[in-house]
């Protein structure tokens, strides 16, 4: 089966969902002042990650497949504040039972669309996935792109919650009916690593 074809489909429709969600509407109108006075500026959204932090993740095994098998690990990550805080870098280390893993993910905030991207790489391929595009709305971030998995192309979304100081949750789920079901797949409880007095 040639998959050449399915591959360009899938890229040109990241493409087109990325600008789609990182460019800002075109108006026929006037803008309205009150409008754009009280948009949400969320520049600083991400303030609250900024730090080292303890992880522990549970992973589900074999997503998407009923399985239910889950495996624990603990981690530290750093994430740092970039461009005053229109970006950030956000550096995951963890002892897993598959092997050690280093991820990478640089967050840039997109002041047109007050979005952010979320651009992800890890040390065994070197390389930088399709963007995920969100924000954050009522102290919740929403994180949604398309990705290959086992040979189709699934939803996948990440959200932040029960954001404090101190702590915060985060998980990650696919979906492979367009979004009318999610599977939960990586559950993190992040609690700040407190400094050295």
């Amino acid at each position: 089966m040639n998959l050449q074809p399915r591959v360009g489909i899938y890229l040109v429709s990241c493409v087109l969902a990325y600008l789609c969600l990182s460019l800002p509407a075109v108006s026929q109108t006037a803008p309205d002042a009150s409008a754009t006075s009280t948009e949400h500026d969320g520049q600083h959204d991400f303030d609250f990650e900024i730090g080292t932090w303890r992880s522990h993740i549970s992973r589900r095994l074999h997503p998407l497949t009923g399985s239910t098998t889950w495996v624990q690990m603990e981690a530290t990550v750093v994430v740092r504040k970039v461009w005053n805080g229109r970006a950030n870098l956000m550096e995951l280390e963890a002892d897993t039972p598959t092997g050690h893993l280093d991820e990478l993910n640089l967050r840039l905030y997109n002041p047109q669309s007050h979005q952010w991207s979320f651009n992800f790489a890890n040390s065994k391929n070197g390389g930088i996935a399709p963007p995920m595009i969100g924000e954050f709305k009522n102290g919740r971030g929403e994180f949604i792109d398309l990705e290959p998995f086992d040979g189709r192309t699934v939803l996948v979304r990440h959200v932040f919650t029960d954001i404090t100081p101190d702590s915060h949750h985060f998980e990650q789920a696919f979906s492979d009916d367009g979004g009318k079901t999610w599977e939960t797949n990586f559950v993190a409880s992040l609690t700040r690593e407190k400094e050295a007095k």
